[in-house]
């Protein structure tokens, strides 16, 4: 079974994010996939936010 975060939890697993940027990123489509199962209520999957870390993932700077 998934397990849902709030952008709050999100923001605390990601350091030096915060939740403007992650609105930011969402509007952007850039950011981790989000569900929107109402007009006020934004969810993540752990997992997914996990993904698409590890895909930023750089060898070099």
């Amino acid at each position: 079974m998934p397990v849902y975060l709030t952008p709050d939890q999100v923001v605390v697993m990601l350091p030096g994010v915060s939740r403007g940027q992650l609105a930011q990123l969402r509007f952007d489509g850039s950011g981790p996939p989000f569900r929107k199962p109402t007009a006020k209520t934004v969810l993540y999957v752990e997992h997914e936010v996990i993904e698409w870390v590890e895909s930023t993932r750089r060898a070099r700077s």
